[in-house]
């Protein structure tokens, strides 16, 4: 198979390395905030530098940029290191915060002080919006903006020694308020915030702002390429302005296209908000974007890998079809998930010449797709339970399913009629009357009948009482951000909990994480919320395939 062509950004890394640009080093880093969980979104900006880095041996670091300790805790560092650990990927020994260069980024804060390129103002941050004019008017200077260089330093390390009030002061890098880049009219470095650090404790009372931060933990690291998603583009200017009024080392700075998904949100604020707000339970409830939601549904680490190489790397983003992050999930399930039987809407079947105290095991393949799955053995009686609406008392001229006078064949065992209906005092169907063929075991006969109909079922003696849990889509419109509420569309049916579901004992010692095949329903994965008593499964993925439909009719 020939080589994937270059992306851009391959094309830009090639090219340095040609040069010797970076004495042919590669070295790439993720580097989260850790203010809430990753998401699919990071997935993509996590396989890209890591699989660079691997593409071209070189090496990527982990970096929590946690330089707010307004929203930030060790709760979102522990699920993103698993996360990246979950997708594959391994930072070996380059396991870096921010937090551990704030001595380090505060020197070189003075150094801009000293050199008259930064200044503290006294503006309130509502002032200081109001100055920063627009993209049509240019600003005004802050009335602090011509501070000597001494008072500057001397107010500088007050704030650091907690003197001031949060908000009466903050540190200014001093450029162009005129400038055509609204990001380089004197752009806030480090404010005041007298709330302790999750890692340093109360040891400052300043913190620096993301984008003087950012380039600085780039340099210390001797980061090559640096990359970053489309928003960061108009902020290059300003982050080579810092590294070249310092005469520091000077990564390059490359900008990629977000990934977006239909039917989805990726703002980390947005999804705080379901998460603090109710509408979800927890960071990782299985209809979250986030990795550690879509690992609790059941997709795989090899899914999502296939997902993100799939959507390719652009300069401009994009909004990518959830119907294709499904069906790789299923590409990916089809060949590895074992196949068993489980009945989500049971109605009991009576069997009625067959004996009543006998039982059958029969041989069922795991995966027709692995040969090495090999098999399982299912049990068979007189009792057994079949999908509710795999009969009809009266069908529609196409039904292939069960009804009355009607023979279909079960899955491994043997061809059965229906030949009466059991109701309650309501009308309701509680249970068929059927017999079986003892000619058609194993689910087929030498005699050339033909049967349409094949339907799973479970022994109603060994079966297991299991807990099924569907998933829709949390909203119900493609693009949920399009109103000005995005609560307005969440999806009241996007979760549909199955007690009474009935599985085949081979799932008996299942565990967490497992995945399988559920004949005719689709893709499940045993949830944490499992107990020894009481099995629970999550809905990963339908059988059917909306994404190789869209494919198919595009061709």
């Amino acid at each position: 198979m020939p080589d994937k062509p270059a992306n851009f950004i391959e094309e830009i890394i090639e090219r340095d390395l040609e040069e010797n640009t970076y004495n042919g080093r590669v070295h790439t880093r993720f580097p989260p905030e850790p203010n809430g969980y990753l998401h699919i979104g990071h997935a993509k900006s996590i396989c890209l530098n890591f699989g660079i880095a691997e593409k071209y041996r070189g090496k990527c670091n982990l970096r929590f940029d946690d330089t707010n300790p307004l929203k930030e805790g060790e709760e979102f560092v522990k699920a993103a290191q698993e996360d990246v650990k979950w997708l594959g990927f391994d930072w070996e020994d380059r396991l870096y915060f921010a937090s551990d260069y704030f001595e380090q980024m505060y020197e070189y804060a003075v150094q801009l002080i000293k050199k008259g390129k930064a200044y503290v103002c006294d503006l309130t941050p509502d002032q200081i919006r109001e100055y920063r004019g627009t993209l049509t008017e240019p600003g005004k200077e802050s009335p602090y903006r011509n501070r000597t260089i001494e008072e500057n330093l001397n107010l500088f390390e007050r704030m650091r020694k907690g003197e001031f009030e949060e908000g009466s002061k903050t540190l200014r890098a001093k450029i162009d308020m005129a400038h055509p880049n609204l990001n380089m009219r004197d752009p806030v470095m480090y404010r005041i915030i007298k709330k302790p650090h999750y890692r340093q404790g109360e040891k400052w009372y300043i913190y620096p702002t993301y984008d003087w931060a950012h380039c600085l933990e780039d340099s210390i690291e001797l980061i090559t390429h640096s990359l970053c998603t489309l928003e960061f583009a108009d902020h290059r200017i300003l982050y080579e302005w810092f590294l070249d009024q310092l005469g520091i080392y000077k990564p390059k700075q490359i900008e990629f296209g977000r990934l977006n998904l239909t039917y989805t949100v990726l703002s980390k604020r947005k999804l705080t908000i379901l998460v603090k707000e109710g509408y979800v339970n927890g960071w990782d409830d299985p209809r979250m974007p986030t990795i550690a939601g879509l690992r609790r549904r059941g997709y795989t680490p090899a899914a999502i890998r296939d997902f993100v190489e799939r959507t390719g790397v652009s300069r401009t983003d994009s909004v990518v079809d959830y119907a294709l992050l499904e069906h790789c999930v299923r590409e990916d399930l089809n060949k590895t998930a074992n196949r068993v039987m489980v009945v989500l809407d049971p109605i009991k079947v009576v069997i009625e010449n067959y004996p009543e105290d006998k039982v059958e095991w029969f041989n069922a393949e795991n995966n027709p797709e692995d040969k090495n799955a090999g098999t399982r053995k299912i049990p068979f009686c007189r009792e057994i339970y079949i999908e509710r609406d795999d009969f009809m008392e009266n069908p529609p001229k196409k039904f292939f399913r069960l009804a009355p006078g009607k023979e279909v064949r079960l899955k491994h065992a043997y061809y059965i009629t229906c030949k009466d209906v059991k109701k309650d005092e309501n009308g309701n169907i509680v249970e068929l009357i059927c017999t079986y063929d003892p000619d058609s075991k194993g689910g087929w006969t030498n005699d050339g009948r033909k049967v349409k109909g094949t339907l799973h079922w479970v022994s109603a003696k060994h079966c297991l009482d299991v807990e099924v849990r569907l998933y829709e889509h949390l909203f119900t419109k493609e693009d949920p951000e399009e109103d000005d509420d995005f609560l307005k569309n969440i999806n009241p049916n996007s979760l549909t909990v199955l007690n009474g579901c009935k599985a085949e004992p081979s799932l008996q010692d299942a565990k967490v994480g497992d995945r399988f095949q559920f004949l005719r329903k689709g893709y499940f994965a045993v949830d944490k919320d499992s107990t020894e008593d009481k099995l629970i499964f999550n809905r990963i993925v339908t059988l059917k395939d909306t994404w190789a439909k869209i494919q198919a009719k595009d061709k």
